[in-house]
């Protein structure tokens, strides 16, 4: 039995099926909009991306012409229907319908290839593919392909196509089994795997995130964050479940959200990535900082805070920023922090609403003497598995209800989780652990570095430390200059043999960098495999 450490655990009682106290609660995430239609049918929901403004009431006539649209075609209880989307109000409308009629969502980017698409809809054995194609040329050529049929309603546009047979999936009342949304890690081009959302996960997850939001019906969120991604989806059904409103991007756009928030947006949810982009541009076009405006609350996710980052972003906002942790299987939010401005904590922040952590001290790159161990999550926002894979779910969860993360991390004395790297990331240098998230602060802490990513390539009998930097494309900065930037910062067995630095780097739709495409994609600049002397001192 692995030693576990139990290092928080924070339960609140959100209620998925019953009245609790006088207050509606939900057992499917439409819900959320049916609450919202009750009590603020006329009010402004959602603003796309060619600034239309729909209200609540608008979004759902577009809800109930989507899921006539899937009624038309066959739809079943228990059916699968692949999502093929950049934001835009006919994807919301096509969740919330496929909600109403019990059946599963499967969310996808457009912009994957068609082969990754192909492994997709092969996996998930959907009845029907829909694409939303007023948003997105990319989804516009895949339905082409898939010669599917156009349609038209209050969700704008979509094209669907209806494939020859499927075995639909059992369906259930409880909100805590019947599965809403599956969502497919990163690495599909390898062998497929669905974390499969149920309503329940969906519901305590966006619950969670507006309550340490503190969401209100008259907040406005920007959201460019992909509905595709669990970060961008839950955000959505947090505004939904807040009754606020939302500006919701097809694509993220610098110079929109720079408009954005000298207006009405009160809530900047976003990764590392965009912050980066939005002071970079800001820089360049030599334009003021953050006018501030309404905005309230920033967050930023999917990676470690450098502290000198964090400072310079809450220079730019004139708020603190907040950080957090979450994964797809976990519905997202793990952990967030509720800090003030100036406040030097880097952390992830403490579990939020209903998540009970602890730290495998016997995982692979646990360092027990420093407090280093395997996160473990549990709670009502733990996957129910990976879809048709019960070998792969069995890896992962354990048999009271915990989900292995293959995140490594520590928690201080204040409670509050610290992301040491991931265990399948760590780089082992002549015997010392090097976790990619230290070197890539030590780049980024550069100016002219936009963002970094850090991996490990074997050598003979090693490993050697490779750093990959985006720049801006007039930027003169070299090799050296970064090498001789780092040499101080990093002790010898961390410093990166290699660092290339390039205009982009492989990314995924947020902006999170593919690490596992940075060798292949860089491979000409990168050579051969080096050996590096490395010093003890």
């Amino acid at each position: 039995m692995s030693k576990l450490v139990s290092i928080w655990h924070f339960t609140v009682r959100a209620g998925l099926s019953d009245s609790l106290g006088g207050v509606m609660v939900q057992t499917r995430i439409h819900d959320f909009l049916s609450e919202a239609v009750t009590a603020r049918g006329a009010e402004q929901a959602l603003i796309d991306f060619t600034d239309r403004t729909y209200s609540w009431d608008d979004l759902q006539t577009a809800v109930d012409d989507a899921e006539a649209e899937l009624k038309a075609i066959g739809l079943r209880p228990g059916d699968r229907v692949v999502l093929v989307f950049e934001n835009c109000i006919s994807a919301a409308a096509f969740i919330f319908a496929a909600s109403r009629m019990d059946a599963i969502v499967v969310v996808v980017n457009a912009r994957l290839t068609g082969a990754e698409l192909e492994r997709i809809i092969a996996h998930s054995d959907p009845s029907i593919v829909v694409f939303c194609t007023q948003a997105s040329d990319a989804a516009q050529a895949h339905s082409v392909e898939c010669s599917a049929t156009k349609v038209y309603g209050a969700f704008v546009e979509a094209a669907i196509f209806k494939r020859a047979s499927s075995t639909p999936e059992p369906v259930f009342s409880a909100p805590s089994e019947q599965v809403a949304i599956l969502l497919y890690t990163s690495g599909t081009t390898g062998a497929p795997k669905a974390a499969m959302l149920t309503h329940g996960n969906l519901i305590a997850a966006a619950h969670a995130s507006a309550k340490v939001r503190d969401m209100v019906a008259t907040d406005m969120c920007y959201l460019a964050l992909p509905l595709s991604h669990i970060f961008g989806l839950v955000t959505f059904l947090a505004v939904c479940s807040a009754k606020a409103a939302m500006r919701l991007e097809a694509k993220f756009s610098v110079e929109r959200l720079y408009d954005a928030l000298q207006s009405n947006v009160t809530h900047l949810p976003a990764v590392p990535q965009m912050h980066a982009h939005l002071f970079h541009y800001v820089r360049e076009q030599n334009k003021p900082a953050c006018n501030r405006g309404v905005l309230r609350y920033v967050s930023s996710g999917g990676a470690p805070l450098d502290p000198v980052w964090k400072r310079e972003a809450e220079a730019f906002y004139g708020l603190a920023l907040q950080n957090g942790y979450g994964l797809t299987e976990s519905a997202a939010g793990v952990c967030l922090t509720v800090n003030k401005l100036g406040d030097p904590d880097i952390s992830a922040g403490r579990p939020m609403q209903g998540c009970v952590l602890k730290l495998d001290m016997h995982s692979v790159g646990a360092e027990p003497d420093k407090g280093i161990g395997e996160i473990l999550i549990g709670g009502p926002q733990v996957m129910k598995g990976y879809f048709r894979d019960a070998d792969e779910s069995a890896k992962v969860l354990t048999d009271d209800g915990f989900f292995r993360t293959g995140d490594l991390g520590r928690c201080d004395e204040e409670g509050r989780l610290h992301i040491v790297g991931r265990s399948k990331e760590l780089i082992i240098r002549s015997g010392f652990n090097v976790y990619p998230v230290e070197v890539e602060a030590a780049l980024t802490d550069h100016p002219e570095v936009i963002v970094a990513g850090v991996v490990g390539r074997t050598v003979s009998g090693n490993e050697e430390v490779l750093g990959f930097v985006k720049i801006a494309p007039e930027c003169t900065l070299t090799e050296t200059d970064l090498k001789a930037f780092v040499h101080d910062k990093l002790a010898p067995y961390k410093r990166p043999s290699r660092i290339i630095l390039a205009p982009d780097l492989p990314a995924a739709p947020t902006g999170k960098i593919l690490k596992s495409k940075l060798i292949d994609f860089f491979s000409k600049d990168l050579g051969n495999p080096q050996e590096q002397k490395i010093r003890s001192d």
